[in-house]
Protein backbone atom coordinates (compact mmCIF):
# COMPACT_ATOMS: atom_id res chain seq x y z
CA UNK A 1 0.00 0.00 0.00
CA UNK A 2 3.17 2.14 0.41
CA UNK A 3 4.30 1.33 -2.76
CA UNK A 4 0.81 2.26 -4.45
CA UNK A 5 0.71 5.30 -2.79
CA UNK A 6 3.94 6.37 -4.31
CA UNK A 7 2.78 5.55 -7.19
CA UNK A 8 -0.04 7.67 -7.37
CA UNK A 9 1.53 10.49 -5.60
CA UNK A 10 4.15 10.52 -8.82
CA UNK A 11 1.50 10.54 -11.40
CA UNK A 12 0.02 13.81 -9.72
CA UNK A 13 3.39 15.17 -9.85
CA UNK A 14 3.73 14.17 -13.52
CA UNK A 15 0.22 15.96 -13.79
CA UNK A 16 1.86 19.44 -13.22
CA UNK A 17 5.25 18.62 -14.05
CA UNK A 18 5.25 17.18 -17.46
CA UNK A 19 1.67 18.01 -18.06
CA UNK A 20 1.15 21.84 -16.28
CA UNK A 21 4.69 23.07 -16.94
CA UNK A 22 6.18 21.13 -19.36
CA UNK A 23 3.22 21.28 -22.20
CA UNK A 24 -0.13 22.61 -21.40
CA UNK A 25 1.02 26.61 -19.75
CA UNK A 26 3.52 26.79 -23.09
CA UNK A 27 1.86 24.59 -26.28
CA UNK A 28 -2.07 24.66 -25.18
CA UNK A 29 -2.70 28.35 -23.39
CA UNK A 30 0.58 29.56 -25.17
CA UNK A 31 1.98 31.90 -21.95
CA UNK A 32 5.63 32.73 -22.52
CA UNK A 33 8.24 30.82 -21.60
CA UNK A 34 10.10 33.34 -20.27
CA UNK A 35 6.86 33.97 -17.67
CA UNK A 36 6.48 30.26 -17.39
CA UNK A 37 10.31 30.01 -16.08
CA UNK A 38 9.92 32.91 -13.86
CA UNK A 39 6.99 31.53 -11.72
CA UNK A 40 8.30 28.30 -11.35
CA UNK A 41 11.59 29.93 -10.39
CA UNK A 42 9.52 32.22 -8.00
CA UNK A 43 7.71 29.35 -6.52
CA UNK A 44 11.18 27.36 -5.83
CA UNK A 45 12.58 29.87 -4.02
CA UNK A 46 9.69 30.14 -1.88
CA UNK A 47 9.98 25.95 -1.44
CA UNK A 48 13.46 27.23 0.20
CA UNK A 49 11.48 28.12 3.13
CA UNK A 50 8.13 26.14 3.26
CA UNK A 51 9.95 22.63 3.00
CA UNK A 52 12.00 23.17 6.16
CA UNK A 53 9.12 24.31 7.84
CA UNK A 54 7.05 21.62 6.82
CA UNK A 55 9.96 19.53 7.92
CA UNK A 56 9.42 21.45 11.47
CA UNK A 57 5.99 21.05 11.86
CA UNK A 58 5.98 16.87 11.13
CA UNK A 59 8.94 16.46 13.58
CA UNK A 60 6.72 18.22 16.14
CA UNK A 61 3.76 16.09 14.86
CA UNK A 62 3.11 13.49 17.99
CA UNK A 63 0.08 11.57 17.36
CA UNK A 64 -1.49 7.91 18.09
CA UNK A 65 -1.09 7.54 14.04
CA UNK A 66 2.52 8.41 14.37
CA UNK A 67 4.35 11.95 12.80
CA UNK A 68 4.11 11.15 9.12
CA UNK A 69 0.62 9.12 8.63
CA UNK A 70 -1.77 12.09 9.54
CA UNK A 71 -0.63 14.07 6.74
CA UNK A 72 -0.94 11.02 4.81
CA UNK A 73 -4.45 10.51 5.65
CA UNK A 74 -5.80 13.86 5.74
CA UNK A 75 -4.10 15.83 2.51
CA UNK A 76 -4.07 13.30 -0.85
CA UNK A 77 -7.83 14.51 -1.46
CA UNK A 78 -7.02 18.32 -1.32
CA UNK A 79 -3.92 17.88 -3.68
CA UNK A 80 -6.00 16.40 -6.56
CA UNK A 81 -8.71 19.09 -6.03
CA UNK A 82 -5.74 21.69 -6.57
CA UNK A 83 -4.28 19.77 -9.51
CA UNK A 84 -7.25 20.26 -11.34
CA UNK A 85 -7.40 23.53 -10.74
CA UNK A 86 -4.15 24.86 -11.94
CA UNK A 87 -5.27 23.58 -15.36
CA UNK A 88 -8.53 25.78 -15.29
CA UNK A 89 -6.99 28.94 -16.93
CA UNK A 90 -7.58 31.32 -20.03
CA UNK A 91 -5.74 31.15 -23.12
CA UNK A 92 -2.77 34.23 -23.13
CA UNK A 93 -2.85 35.00 -26.70
CA UNK A 94 -6.51 35.61 -26.83
CA UNK A 95 -6.58 37.76 -24.00
CA UNK A 96 -6.40 41.70 -23.81
CA UNK A 97 -3.84 42.84 -21.09
CA UNK A 98 -6.22 42.76 -18.06
CA UNK A 99 -6.77 39.41 -18.98
CA UNK A 100 -3.34 38.32 -19.83
CA UNK A 101 -2.40 39.42 -16.17
CA UNK A 102 -5.34 37.72 -14.88
CA UNK A 103 -3.94 34.54 -16.37
CA UNK A 104 -0.75 34.76 -15.44
CA UNK A 105 -1.52 35.57 -12.11
CA UNK A 106 -3.81 32.30 -12.03
CA UNK A 107 -1.15 30.56 -13.45
CA UNK A 108 2.02 31.53 -10.66
CA UNK A 109 -0.79 31.14 -7.42
CA UNK A 110 -2.29 28.08 -8.27
CA UNK A 111 0.81 26.17 -8.70
CA UNK A 112 2.26 28.22 -5.84
CA UNK A 113 -0.23 26.67 -3.56
CA UNK A 114 -0.17 23.43 -5.14
CA UNK A 115 3.64 23.22 -4.15
CA UNK A 116 3.26 24.34 -0.81
CA UNK A 117 -0.28 21.48 -0.53
CA UNK A 118 2.16 18.94 -1.93
CA UNK A 119 5.31 19.29 -0.02
CA UNK A 120 2.70 18.80 3.14
CA UNK A 121 2.58 15.21 1.73
CA UNK A 122 5.78 14.69 0.22
CA UNK A 123 7.75 15.33 3.38
CA UNK A 124 6.14 12.84 5.22
CA UNK A 125 5.89 10.38 2.22
CA UNK A 126 9.70 10.04 2.33
CA UNK A 127 10.58 10.82 5.92
CA UNK A 128 8.18 7.70 7.38
CA UNK A 129 10.99 5.39 5.40
CA UNK A 130 12.97 6.02 7.94
CA UNK A 131 10.26 4.95 10.94
CA UNK A 132 8.83 1.94 9.33
CA UNK A 133 11.97 -0.36 10.63
CA UNK A 134 15.48 -0.32 12.64
CA UNK A 135 16.80 -2.61 10.00
CA UNK A 136 19.08 -0.85 7.89
CA UNK A 137 18.92 -3.89 4.88
CA UNK A 138 15.12 -3.43 5.13
CA UNK A 139 15.56 0.19 4.67
CA UNK A 140 17.44 0.25 2.02
CA UNK A 141 15.10 -2.27 0.13
CA UNK A 142 12.02 0.11 1.20
CA UNK A 143 13.88 3.37 -0.25
CA UNK A 144 14.69 1.45 -3.71
CA UNK A 145 11.34 0.00 -3.75
CA UNK A 146 9.79 3.66 -2.98
CA UNK A 147 12.34 4.60 -6.06
CA UNK A 148 10.93 2.15 -8.00
CA UNK A 149 7.31 2.96 -7.92
CA UNK A 150 7.85 6.90 -8.26
CA UNK A 151 9.62 5.81 -11.43
CA UNK A 152 6.81 3.87 -12.63
CA UNK A 153 4.71 6.78 -11.49
CA UNK A 154 7.05 8.70 -14.18
CA UNK A 155 5.08 7.01 -16.66
CA UNK A 156 2.89 9.96 -16.24
CA UNK A 157 4.66 11.87 -18.62
CA UNK A 158 2.84 11.04 -21.13
CA UNK A 159 -0.53 12.34 -20.38
CA UNK A 160 0.25 14.94 -22.78
CA UNK A 161 -0.34 12.20 -25.55
CA UNK A 162 -3.06 11.47 -24.21
CA UNK A 163 -5.64 14.39 -24.01
CA UNK A 164 -5.56 13.93 -28.06
CA UNK A 165 -7.65 10.75 -27.98
CA UNK A 166 -10.47 12.55 -26.21
CA UNK A 167 -10.68 15.79 -28.43
CA UNK A 168 -13.80 13.90 -30.45
CA UNK A 169 -16.14 14.22 -27.41
CA UNK A 170 -15.54 17.84 -27.21
CA UNK A 171 -15.39 18.88 -31.09
CA UNK A 172 -18.92 18.79 -31.66
CA UNK A 173 -20.00 21.56 -29.42
CA UNK A 174 -17.73 24.03 -30.32
CA UNK A 175 -17.44 23.22 -34.31
CA UNK A 176 -21.59 24.66 -33.77
CA UNK A 177 -20.55 27.68 -32.21
CA UNK A 178 -18.42 28.61 -35.59
CA UNK A 179 -19.69 31.69 -36.93
CA UNK A 180 -21.39 32.90 -33.78
CA UNK A 181 -20.48 36.36 -32.63
CA UNK A 182 -17.39 35.84 -34.65
CA UNK A 183 -16.38 32.45 -33.33
CA UNK A 184 -13.87 30.81 -35.36
CA UNK A 185 -12.43 27.88 -36.65
CA UNK A 186 -9.30 27.73 -34.86
CA UNK A 187 -11.01 29.39 -31.66
CA UNK A 188 -12.60 25.58 -32.23
CA UNK A 189 -10.17 23.56 -32.12
CA UNK A 190 -8.02 25.50 -29.59
CA UNK A 191 -11.36 25.37 -27.11
CA UNK A 192 -12.01 21.64 -28.12
CA UNK A 193 -7.98 20.82 -27.15
CA UNK A 194 -8.56 22.72 -23.77
CA UNK A 195 -11.57 20.79 -22.92
CA UNK A 196 -10.15 17.14 -23.86
CA UNK A 197 -7.05 18.41 -21.21
CA UNK A 198 -8.95 18.94 -18.71
CA UNK A 199 -11.37 16.07 -19.24
CA UNK A 200 -7.69 14.13 -19.11
CA UNK A 201 -6.46 15.50 -16.08
CA UNK A 202 -9.45 15.34 -13.73
CA UNK A 203 -9.68 11.08 -14.66
CA UNK A 204 -6.27 10.76 -14.08
CA UNK A 205 -6.06 12.60 -11.26
CA UNK A 206 -8.84 10.42 -9.71
CA UNK A 207 -7.46 7.70 -9.94
CA UNK A 208 -4.20 8.95 -8.84
CA UNK A 209 -5.22 10.59 -5.50
CA UNK A 210 -7.06 6.87 -4.61
CA UNK A 211 -3.58 5.37 -5.16
CA UNK A 212 -1.82 8.24 -2.67
CA UNK A 213 -4.47 7.75 0.02
CA UNK A 214 -3.22 4.38 0.76
CA UNK A 215 0.14 5.44 1.46
CA UNK A 216 -1.72 6.92 4.75
CA UNK A 217 -3.90 4.13 5.86
CA UNK A 218 -1.53 1.02 5.01
CA UNK A 219 1.76 1.63 6.80
CA UNK A 220 2.84 1.84 10.22
CA UNK A 221 5.64 3.62 12.21
CA UNK A 222 7.61 1.86 14.28
CA UNK A 223 10.58 3.55 15.43
CA UNK A 224 9.65 6.15 18.65
CA UNK A 225 9.90 9.87 18.54
CA UNK A 226 10.59 12.17 21.13
CA UNK A 227 7.21 13.82 22.02
CA UNK A 228 9.37 16.59 24.28
CA UNK A 229 11.30 17.63 20.68
CA UNK A 230 9.48 21.16 20.34
CA UNK A 231 12.24 22.72 18.08
CA UNK A 232 11.72 25.65 16.05
CA UNK A 233 12.06 26.81 12.08
CA UNK A 234 15.59 28.64 13.12
CA UNK A 235 16.87 25.95 15.05
CA UNK A 236 16.13 23.23 12.23
CA UNK A 237 17.91 25.75 9.69
CA UNK A 238 21.09 25.60 11.82
CA UNK A 239 20.61 21.42 12.38
CA UNK A 240 20.62 20.85 8.45
CA UNK A 241 23.53 23.11 7.42
CA UNK A 242 25.46 22.12 10.94
CA UNK A 243 25.23 18.45 10.31
CA UNK A 244 28.08 17.88 7.73
CA UNK A 245 26.97 14.66 5.73
CA UNK A 246 23.89 16.26 5.37
CA UNK A 247 25.20 19.69 3.94
CA UNK A 248 27.09 17.65 1.96
CA UNK A 249 24.47 16.40 0.14
CA UNK A 250 22.49 19.03 -0.31
CA UNK A 251 25.41 20.92 -1.55
CA UNK A 252 25.63 18.17 -4.10
CA UNK A 253 21.74 18.14 -5.04
CA UNK A 254 22.11 21.74 -6.08
CA UNK A 255 25.11 21.80 -8.17
CA UNK A 256 23.17 18.60 -9.65
CA UNK A 257 19.93 20.64 -10.77
CA UNK A 258 20.54 20.81 -14.75
CA UNK A 259 19.49 16.94 -14.21
CA UNK A 260 15.93 18.05 -14.12
CA UNK A 261 15.80 19.23 -17.45
CA UNK A 262 15.85 15.62 -19.09
CA UNK A 263 12.54 14.70 -17.31
CA UNK A 264 11.06 18.50 -17.96
CA UNK A 265 12.24 18.10 -21.69
CA UNK A 266 11.14 14.43 -22.44
CA UNK A 267 7.66 15.29 -23.22
CA UNK A 268 8.24 18.25 -25.66
CA UNK A 269 10.76 16.17 -27.09
CA UNK A 270 9.00 13.53 -28.12
CA UNK A 271 5.96 15.63 -28.79
CA UNK A 272 7.47 17.77 -31.41
CA UNK A 273 11.24 16.48 -32.35
CA UNK A 274 9.72 13.18 -33.07
CA UNK A 275 5.94 13.33 -33.84
CA UNK A 276 5.83 17.10 -34.47
CA UNK A 277 3.26 17.90 -32.02
CA UNK A 278 0.82 15.17 -33.73
CA UNK A 279 0.89 11.99 -31.77
CA UNK A 280 -1.23 10.47 -34.47
CA UNK A 281 1.91 10.86 -36.79
CA UNK A 282 3.33 7.96 -34.46
CA UNK A 283 1.25 5.14 -36.30
CA UNK A 284 1.22 6.90 -39.74
CA UNK A 285 4.81 7.59 -40.48
CA UNK A 286 6.75 4.18 -41.13
CA UNK A 287 9.14 2.77 -38.07
CA UNK A 288 8.76 5.80 -36.24
CA UNK A 289 6.29 3.58 -33.22
CA UNK A 290 9.81 1.57 -32.95
CA UNK A 291 11.77 3.94 -33.11
CA UNK A 292 10.44 6.24 -30.28
CA UNK A 293 9.35 3.20 -28.40
CA UNK A 294 12.71 2.33 -28.33
CA UNK A 295 13.64 5.60 -26.90
CA UNK A 296 10.54 5.51 -24.12
CA UNK A 297 11.62 2.10 -23.56
CA UNK A 298 15.73 3.70 -22.56
CA UNK A 299 14.49 6.74 -20.43
CA UNK A 300 12.56 4.19 -18.18
CA UNK A 301 13.97 0.55 -18.14
CA UNK A 302 17.33 1.29 -17.27
CA UNK A 303 16.35 4.01 -14.49
CA UNK A 304 14.09 1.13 -13.14
CA UNK A 305 16.72 -1.40 -12.99
CA UNK A 306 19.36 0.87 -11.43
CA UNK A 307 16.55 1.53 -8.56
CA UNK A 308 16.49 -1.97 -8.00
CA UNK A 309 19.71 -2.61 -8.21
CA UNK A 310 21.20 0.03 -6.22
CA UNK A 311 20.34 -1.31 -2.84
CA UNK A 312 22.17 -4.02 -3.51
CA UNK A 313 25.53 -2.89 -4.13
CA UNK A 314 24.90 -0.81 -1.19
CA UNK A 315 25.64 -4.10 0.55
CA UNK A 316 29.17 -4.93 -1.26
CA UNK A 317 30.41 -1.24 -1.72
CA UNK A 318 31.04 2.49 -0.08
CA UNK A 319 27.86 4.22 -0.04
CA UNK A 320 30.07 7.44 -1.60
CA UNK A 321 31.85 5.51 -3.96
CA UNK A 322 28.19 4.58 -5.22
CA UNK A 323 27.25 7.82 -5.24
CA UNK A 324 30.26 9.48 -6.86
CA UNK A 325 30.33 7.30 -9.56
CA UNK A 326 27.12 7.72 -10.51
CA UNK A 327 27.78 11.18 -10.86
CA UNK A 328 30.96 11.34 -12.48
CA UNK A 329 29.81 8.17 -14.82
CA UNK A 330 26.69 9.07 -15.59
CA UNK A 331 27.98 12.29 -16.74
CA UNK A 332 29.51 11.25 -20.21
CA UNK A 333 26.22 9.79 -21.81
CA UNK A 334 24.38 12.89 -21.62
CA UNK A 335 27.50 14.83 -23.25
CA UNK A 336 27.65 12.24 -26.12
CA UNK A 337 23.91 13.12 -26.57
CA UNK A 338 24.91 16.03 -28.41
CA UNK A 339 27.63 15.18 -29.93
CA UNK A 340 25.58 12.41 -31.83
CA UNK A 341 23.20 14.97 -32.90
CA UNK A 342 25.95 17.20 -34.84
CA UNK A 343 27.34 13.46 -36.13
CA UNK A 344 24.18 13.48 -38.00
CA UNK A 345 23.66 16.83 -38.48
CA UNK A 346 20.75 17.27 -36.46
CA UNK A 347 18.58 14.21 -38.25
CA UNK A 348 18.15 11.88 -35.45
CA UNK A 349 15.01 10.08 -36.70
CA UNK A 350 15.72 8.72 -40.64
CA UNK A 351 18.67 7.08 -39.66
CA UNK A 352 18.27 3.68 -36.95
CA UNK A 353 21.95 3.90 -36.09
CA UNK A 354 20.88 7.25 -35.18
CA UNK A 355 18.16 6.33 -32.95
CA UNK A 356 19.84 3.29 -31.75
CA UNK A 357 22.82 5.60 -30.39
CA UNK A 358 20.91 7.99 -29.17
CA UNK A 359 18.84 5.38 -26.99
CA UNK A 360 21.88 3.70 -25.66
CA UNK A 361 23.45 7.43 -24.58
CA UNK A 362 19.85 7.75 -22.53
CA UNK A 363 19.51 4.79 -21.51
CA UNK A 364 22.79 5.21 -19.51
CA UNK A 365 21.80 8.33 -18.69
CA UNK A 366 18.72 7.76 -17.15
CA UNK A 367 20.32 4.73 -15.18
CA UNK A 368 22.75 7.40 -13.48
CA UNK A 369 19.86 9.02 -12.45
CA UNK A 370 17.99 6.36 -11.50
CA UNK A 371 20.82 5.18 -9.00
CA UNK A 372 22.17 8.49 -7.69
CA UNK A 373 18.28 9.54 -6.88
CA UNK A 374 18.04 6.22 -4.62
CA UNK A 375 21.61 6.88 -2.93
CA UNK A 376 20.64 10.57 -2.28
CA UNK A 377 17.58 8.80 -0.37
CA UNK A 378 19.20 6.22 1.77
CA UNK A 379 22.23 8.66 2.74
CA UNK A 380 19.90 11.24 3.63
CA UNK A 381 18.19 8.61 6.03
CA UNK A 382 21.62 7.81 7.01
CA UNK A 383 21.81 11.21 8.26
CA UNK A 384 18.74 10.87 10.12
CA UNK A 385 20.39 8.38 12.34
CA UNK A 386 23.66 10.53 12.63
CA UNK A 387 21.88 13.31 13.90
CA UNK A 388 19.61 11.19 15.91
CA UNK A 389 23.46 9.95 17.64
CA UNK A 390 24.46 13.00 18.27
CA UNK A 391 22.01 14.81 19.40
CA UNK A 392 19.52 12.93 20.73
CA UNK A 393 16.63 13.15 18.49
CA UNK A 394 15.62 12.18 14.81
CA UNK A 395 14.73 15.36 12.12
CA UNK A 396 13.59 12.90 9.80
CA UNK A 397 10.50 15.71 8.82
CA UNK A 398 13.40 18.25 8.22
CA UNK A 399 15.94 16.06 6.59
CA UNK A 400 13.59 14.94 4.14
CA UNK A 401 12.14 18.30 3.62
CA UNK A 402 15.76 18.33 2.36
CA UNK A 403 14.97 16.02 -0.08
CA UNK A 404 11.89 17.80 -1.56
CA UNK A 405 13.98 21.00 -1.39
CA UNK A 406 16.12 19.73 -3.85
CA UNK A 407 13.75 18.19 -6.22
CA UNK A 408 11.94 21.36 -6.34
CA UNK A 409 14.95 23.76 -6.61
CA UNK A 410 16.35 22.06 -9.15
CA UNK A 411 13.08 22.02 -11.24
CA UNK A 412 13.20 25.58 -10.70
CA UNK A 413 16.79 26.16 -12.14
CA UNK A 414 16.14 23.79 -14.48
CA UNK A 415 12.71 25.38 -15.68
CA UNK A 416 14.77 28.83 -15.89
CA UNK A 417 17.54 27.88 -18.06
CA UNK A 418 14.75 25.95 -20.15
CA UNK A 419 13.41 29.52 -20.47
CA UNK A 420 16.24 30.99 -20.95
CA UNK A 421 16.77 28.99 -24.39
CA UNK A 422 13.24 28.83 -25.43
CA UNK A 423 13.64 33.02 -25.34
CA UNK A 424 16.51 32.94 -27.05
CA UNK A 425 15.88 30.63 -29.67
CA UNK A 426 11.96 32.02 -30.07
CA UNK A 427 9.98 28.62 -29.08
CA UNK A 428 7.79 30.68 -26.82
CA UNK A 429 4.56 32.77 -27.20
CA UNK A 430 2.75 33.69 -30.31
CA UNK A 431 5.77 32.46 -32.19
CA UNK A 432 5.46 29.00 -30.50
CA UNK A 433 1.37 29.09 -31.86
CA UNK A 434 2.61 30.26 -35.59
CA UNK A 435 5.33 26.94 -35.37
CA UNK A 436 2.30 24.65 -34.69
CA UNK A 437 0.59 26.09 -37.34
CA UNK A 438 3.92 25.31 -39.95
CA UNK A 439 3.73 21.86 -38.27
CA UNK A 440 0.15 21.25 -39.24
CA UNK A 441 0.47 21.92 -42.81
CA UNK A 442 3.31 19.37 -42.94
CA UNK A 443 6.39 21.25 -41.98
CA UNK A 444 9.46 18.72 -40.35
CA UNK A 445 10.49 20.56 -36.69
CA UNK A 446 13.86 19.20 -36.55
CA UNK A 447 14.22 21.72 -40.35
CA UNK A 448 12.66 24.61 -38.85
CA UNK A 449 14.73 27.69 -39.60
CA UNK A 450 17.59 25.68 -39.73
CA UNK A 451 17.38 23.03 -37.06
CA UNK A 452 17.59 25.64 -34.34
CA UNK A 453 14.97 24.70 -32.06
CA UNK A 454 15.78 21.08 -32.61
CA UNK A 455 19.64 22.17 -31.59
CA UNK A 456 18.17 24.20 -28.42
CA UNK A 457 16.22 21.16 -27.20
CA UNK A 458 18.97 18.68 -27.72
CA UNK A 459 21.19 21.23 -25.63
CA UNK A 460 19.37 21.25 -23.07
CA UNK A 461 19.17 17.31 -22.58
CA UNK A 462 23.39 17.31 -22.47
CA UNK A 463 25.46 19.81 -21.90
CA UNK A 464 24.21 21.61 -18.76
CA UNK A 465 23.15 18.01 -17.29
CA UNK A 466 26.46 16.87 -18.25
CA UNK A 467 28.30 19.42 -16.13
CA UNK A 468 26.03 19.55 -13.36
CA UNK A 469 26.41 15.57 -13.14
CA UNK A 470 30.20 16.05 -13.01
CA UNK A 471 30.93 18.92 -10.58
CA UNK A 472 28.21 17.32 -8.31
CA UNK A 473 30.38 14.64 -7.12
CA UNK A 474 33.18 17.26 -5.70
CA UNK A 475 31.09 18.00 -2.21
CA UNK A 476 30.81 14.70 -1.65
CA UNK A 477 34.69 13.10 -2.19
CA UNK A 478 35.44 13.48 0.83
CA UNK A 479 31.95 12.67 2.69
CA UNK A 480 31.82 12.61 6.32
CA UNK A 481 30.16 9.45 7.42
CA UNK A 482 31.83 6.43 6.13
CA UNK A 483 29.25 3.28 5.94
CA UNK A 484 31.60 1.52 9.39
CA UNK A 485 30.44 5.23 11.46
CA UNK A 486 26.95 4.80 10.34
CA UNK A 487 26.97 0.94 11.13
CA UNK A 488 28.55 1.43 14.71
CA UNK A 489 25.78 4.42 14.83
CA UNK A 490 22.82 2.08 14.02
CA UNK A 491 24.09 -0.57 16.75
CA UNK A 492 24.23 2.23 19.40
CA UNK A 493 20.98 3.27 18.74
CA UNK A 494 19.19 0.37 18.61
CA UNK A 495 20.68 -0.46 22.37
CA UNK A 496 19.93 2.79 23.18
CA UNK A 497 16.20 2.21 22.21
CA UNK A 498 16.08 -1.19 23.92
CA UNK A 499 17.43 0.37 27.20
CA UNK A 500 14.95 3.53 27.00
CA UNK A 501 12.05 0.71 26.73
CA UNK A 502 13.31 -1.70 29.25
CA UNK A 503 13.37 1.39 32.36
CA UNK A 504 10.61 0.73 35.07
CA UNK A 505 8.66 3.22 35.67
CA UNK A 506 7.55 4.74 38.98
Amino acid sequence: MYLVGMFGQNIIYQVIAAGLISYYLGSVLYIPAAIISVIIFIARIWDALNDPMMGTIVDRTHTKWGKCRPYLIIFPGIIGLMTILCFLNGRYTDADSTGRVIIVIWAAASYIIWGMLFTVCDIPLWGITSLMTEDENDRSKIIGLARVAAGIGGFGTIISFIPRAFEGMFAGKYNAMIGIDGYTKQMAAEDTRKAAWIFTVVAVTVVATICFELAGLGTKERVPGNPEDKRGIIENFKIMFRCKPFRQILISGVIRSPLQLLMIMAVPLMMYYYMDNDPGNITSRAGLIIKVGLIAIMVFVPQFTAMIVTPSLVKKFENKKIYNFYSLAGAIPYAAIFVIYFIFKGNLIDSMVAVVLTAICIGLATASMGGINVMQSIMIADCVDYEEYHNGFRPDGVFFSGQSFLTKLSGGIAALIQGLVYTIIGFSGANLEAINDKLRNGAHFFELDGGKYALGMFFLISIPIALGMALSAIPTLKYAMSDKDHEQILDALVARRRETSEEPTE
